[in-house]
């Protein structure tokens, strides 16, 4: 019932595509391959002293979000991806391998997204944009069902605002030499 209810939302976008999205959203997608944008993004915010702290919980929860995403779920549910079940001829991207529940892309952008939004709102409205993107682009890739993207999403939520009421609850009094006490103008603590 509930995958019938998946693959009406996904023969729906199938219907849907464009030229341009079909162009666009394969290069959106890859801002969530591997993490590797979120780790440069978090990468860079480490090296700037007023962003310490945002970047240490950026990496932070993308850790987090390999180990219960990939390290865990993925492999205690081990759901098929939409496109082994109901294979279709005109695939954007190749086949992933792994299985599909969670999205692991919306899990990872979300974590990183939520982290940046915060320590500055400023940065986070687009990150959380960027995100977005990265999460929707799974379905119109047809790579996933609503309901992973969905649980991605809120995981990812969840594992950004844990990571950061961890480590500014407990690490970082502890260790002020790692950043200053106030970040980004509009930055919560």
């Amino acid at each position: 019932m509930l995958q019938d209810f998946d693959f009406s939302i996904l023969t729906w976008l199938q219907a849907h595509r464009t030229g341009f999205l079909d162009t666009v959203v394969p290069i959106l997608t890859r801002l969530g391959d591997k993490g590797v944008f979120w780790i440069l993004v978090g990468v860079v915010l480490l090296c700037i002293p007023a962003r310490r702290r945002c970047g240490i919980s950026v990496l932070a929860a993308l850790l987090a979000s390999l180990i219960l995403g990939n390290g865990l779920l993925k492999h205690l549910f081990g759901r098929a991806r939409p496109c082994w079940l109901r294979p279709i001829e005109d695939m954007l991207i190749a086949i992933p391998k792994d299985t599909s529940f969670p999205s692991c892309h919306a899990l990872s952008c979300f974590a990183a997204a939520v982290v940046i939004f915060h320590y500055d709102r400023r940065l986070g409205v687009p990150a959380l944009v960027i995100a977005g993107g990265v999460a929707l682009s799974r379905l119109y890739l047809y790579v996933h069902f609503p309901t992973d993207v969905l649980a991605g999403t809120v995981l990812g939520i969840v594992i950004g605002l844990a990571v950061c009421t961890l480590l500014d609850r407990f690490v970082f009094p502890r260790f002020p030499a790692l950043a200053p006490a106030r970040e980004g103008q509009d930055g919560m603590i």
